[in-house]
């Protein structure tokens, strides 16, 4: 830490903290936006089709309650073959390599994420204020960050929020593939991100919003797990292994 930049204890963290290890989607940027709109569009191009074809009515994906039941938080195939089963239809399983127009599970992945680069691109994607904020915070103390997401997107993500120059670290689901790591709940990404940092987890925060997030933090063995409450689940966070909630990374720097 250098001289003059704030302590630990003022970011909201213990005093021994010497690295933080951030989740992507729902603490640092608002990505959930991006995808419910590219999952909308890819699955109602294909429900019309399907409509036209049969004669029966259009019955469009719901960004809300079909988002957050099928495809929220799952890998981007899991999430294909989730919605595709609550309302019935199979498809072939097809390849990774189908392309977005093929009718099949791959080919409908594949449209969704063509879909969320568009989007990328555009710059779509909204860092939460206060999550700004802190990790500005957070790199004038000193303290090296890492960013640690399941998403195959990540760096895409952070060059369309504007903050990929505030981490030292980047562990993606890239990253996760080319060297066999287990996703969340498993520790191992959030494992991955210390080493790389040459700093031991017990020395090491976890900032999660999801459930398994949470619990891979706690079962790393990592020394502060913050969770972010976005919501309404502080409870289940505490549950799963969260030692502080807080619904914004703001609140921290106000913490007495």
């Amino acid at each position: 830490m250098h001289e003059g930049a704030s302590e630990p204890t003022k970011l909201g963290l213990p005093s021994h903290t010497a690295a933080c290890l951030f989740d992507l989607d729902g603490v640092l940027t608002q990505t959930a936006k991006v995808h419910a709109a590219a999952w909308k569009q890819a699955f109602d191009e294909y429900l019309k089709t399907l409509a036209e074809r049969s004669g029966e009515p259009l019955v469009p994906f719901d960004a809300v309650e079909d988002y957050d039941k099928y495809v929220d938080g799952k890998p981007r195939i899991d999430g294909t073959r989730s919605f595709l089963a609550s309302r019935s239809i199979r498809l072939p399983e097809g390849t990774e390599d189908d392309p977005p127009s093929a009718e099949t599970v791959h080919g409908l992945s594949n449209r969704k994420n063509e879909l969320v680069l568009q989007l990328l691109e555009h710059g779509h994607v909204n860092a939460y204020p206060g999550s700004l904020r802190y990790l500005h915070a957070v790199r004038e103390a000193g303290i090296p960050t890492a960013v640690v997401s399941s998403s195959k997107n990540c760096k895409q993500v952070l060059a369309s929020a504007g903050i990929s120059d505030l981490f030292d670290v980047c562990i993606d689901g890239n990253v996760a593939e080319e060297t066999h790591l287990a996703g969340k709940p498993a520790p191992d990404t959030f494992l991955a991100a210390a080493r790389a940092l040459t700093v031991d987890p017990a020395h090491a925060v976890v900032f999660e919003d999801a459930l398994a997030g949470v619990g891979a933090g706690r079962a790393g063995h990592f020394g502060y797990v913050v969770g972010v409450d976005r919501v309404g689940q502080a409870a289940d966070l505490i549950r799963h292994g969260a030692d502080v909630v807080v619904g914004d990374l703001g609140a921290l720097l106000e913490a007495p």
